[in-house]
């Protein structure tokens, strides 16, 4: 891979993951926004636009720091393990302790007496049939070989650079802070082999 394809990837990916995180902010709070806009306070509405760009771009920042320190683990466990095998099932286990610990984790630090444990495990579920998703994917563009790394960095990597978000319980930034993780990790995953041309 050459430079002029590392700095595509850099930047489609920073473009990717902040728009995105921009686009959910907003969504979430647009009656507010909007009725901001229509009161005549045109440069907040910008100004709040940008800053939603701003968080965004920094969360895919920390996706991209993910993806490198990743590709390197993945390759010295390689050339640590005797098999492939072995470091993939390794990787299952670790998937299966996140996704447990991102529901009972959140439930045991934000659950109140009322709640059930259900509503925390929504994410865990939805993260697991997206990396399900998403593994499959790569692996029909690559090789079976890829669906367990895949599945691990959609789910453990992303889970691991979303843990600051995870201290705030308010919704809307939960998926503010997760939107960019999330779409600028695919995007990370499913280009690589068009970009060093290999299946």
């Amino acid at each position: 891979m050459n430079s002029r394809k590392v700095v595509y990837l850099f930047f489609s990916t920073l473009l990717i993951g902040a728009t995105s995180g921009a686009l959910v902010g907003f969504i979430l709070d647009w009656r507010t926004y909007w009725e901001g806009l229509m009161a005549g306070e045109v440069v907040d509405f910008f100004l709040v636009i940008v800053w939603l760009f701003g968080i965004g771009a920094m969360w895919t920042l920390i996706s991209q720091m993910g993806f490198f320190a990743y590709l390197t683990v993945h390759r010295f466990a390689l050339g640590f393990f005797k098999t492939a095998r072995t470091w993939n099932m390794i990787q299952v286990v670790i998937i299966a302790f996140v996704l447990q610990g991102l529901g009972y984790f959140r439930y045991v630090s934000f659950g109140t007496v009322d709640e059930s444990i259900l509503g925390y495990i929504l994410i865990p579920l939805f993260l697991l049939i997206y990396g399900l998703c998403i593994a499959y994917y790569k692996s029909k563009q690559t090789n079976f070989g890829a669906f367990i790394p895949a599945l691990f960095f959609i789910v453990v990597v992303t889970t691991l650079e979303w843990l600051p978000a995870l201290r705030v319980n308010d919704p809307k930034w939960l998926w503010v802070y997760f939107t960019p993780l999330l779409v600028a990790n695919t995007w990370q995953l499913l280009v690589l082999h068009r970009l060093i041309n290999r299946k």
